[in-house]
Order: structure tokens, then C-alpha cells, then sequence
């Protein structure tokens, strides 16, 4: 059995004009604010 290239419908779940540099740019700010509200909390010990 070969496979095929799957470049249909499902392909556009991303939605059309989502791209990668400011889907990377969401994950790296939300990452951060992340770590920020943990280091936050365990220098301040709340």
C-alpha cells in the first residue's frame, strides 16, 4: 500500500492565513507569562 499526501480539507483546520511565526510568537509569549506567574509566586511565597 503506498501512502498519499494528505493536502485536502484537513489541511485547513489552521484556518487560512495562520502562519508559523505568529503561531511560534503565541506559544513563546504565553510560555513565558507562564514561568513568570510560577517564579512569581515562589519568590514572593504566596
Amino acid at each position: 500500500m503506498q501512502w498519499r499526501s494528505a493536502t485536502t480539507d484537513a489541511d485547513e483546520m489552521r484556518g487560512a492565513g495562520d502562519d508559523d511565526t505568529s503561531y511560534a510568537t503565541g506559544w513563546t509569549i504565553s510560555g513565558l507569562a507562564t514561568l513568570g506567574t510560577i517564579v512569581a509566586i515562589w519568590v514572593l511565597g504566596i
